[in-house]
This record gives structure tokens, C-alpha cells and sequence, in this order.
């Protein structure tokens, strides 16, 4: 699934399959030693090999599920919309537009169209969130000094 479009909510029967798989998989992950694990198709028989990462990815994908969060699975190297962008961001269309005018955020223009890499978005909102993080720490610390919480 790498269409942003795609993406939907998992219904109730599919975040209890996701938990119930995720709590057999997570439990059997701490016991694997090969980088490539064989596992078992059981409706077909059919055994696979498959990489340690994917099935580390594949319990990643299950937990969320479970908890009834949306996935989608994006190659980093995908150019996306700046309305898929802005999306992802939880800000409007033209306020992404401004921060890539900006240079906030790396972008292509093909014709009159904004294209962003997903990896450059996502760069910008982990360098955002770090930003929130600093200012949030250094606000409770300039309240604590003030006296502001109770001891």
C-alpha cells in the first residue's frame, strides 16, 4: 500500500486479528536467531523465507492496527502532493506553500506543481517535534523557577 489515498481505518474484526497476531508474533520474535526466519503459509503449506526486519516491520504494522491507527507503508524516496503533505503535517495547503517558499522543506516543481520527498517531510516534522520538545522543557523550567508548581 504506498497510495496515501488508500489509507483507512481498520474495522473492529481486523484490530482484533492485529492483536491477537501481534501478542504470537512478538512473543516468537525474541526467539528467532536467523536474519532470514522461514515461515508457514498454514491455509496453503507453503513455507517462505523472509527477512528479520520485515517480520520486525510486520509486528510494528500489527500493534498499530490493533490499536485502530491507519497504516500505509510509503518508500522514503516518494514524492508526494503538497495536499498529501499538508495532510500529514495537520496544517493547510497554503501554510505548507509558505514554508516551502521558505525553505523549510526541500521541494521539486514539476510544471506549476510542488512535489516534496516523504523523507524530507518527515525530516521537518521530527525537527519540529524536537523544536516543541525544547520549548515545552525550557517554559516548565522558567515556570519552576518563577514558583509555580506546587512541591
Amino acid at each position: 500500500m504506498n497510495n496515501l489515498d488508500e489509507i483507512k481505518r481498520p474495522s473492529k474484526e481486523e484490530q482484533k486479528a492485529a492483536m491477537e497476531s501481534y501478542d504470537a508474533l512478538a512473543a516468537t520474535l525474541d526467539q528467532i536467531h536467523s536474519e532470514y526466519p522461514e515461515i508457514e503459509i498454514e491455509e496453503t503449506n507453503e513455507r517462505i523465507k523472509i527477512p528479520l526486519s520485515a517480520l520486525r516491520l510486520l509486528a510494528k504494522i500489527l500493534k498499530e492496527t490493533s490499536q485502530g491507527k491507519p497504516i500505509s507503508i510509503v518508500p522514503v524516496a516518494t514524492e508526494i502532493t503538497t495536499q498529501a503533505a499538508a495532510e500529514m503535517l495537520g496544517c493547510s495547503r497554503p501554510h505548507l506553500v509558505k514554508l516551502l517558499e521558505k525553505g523549510e522543506i526541500n521541494f521539486t516543481k514539476i510544471g506549476k506543481h510542488r512535489r516534496i520527498q516523504y523523507q524530507d517531510l518527515i525530516d521537518y516534522r521530527k525537527k519540529m517535534k524536537a523544536e516543541q520538545r525544547k520549548l515545552l522543557t525550557e517554559i516548565m523550567k522558567a515556570d519552576e523557577e518563577a514558583g509555580l508548581y506546587d512541591t
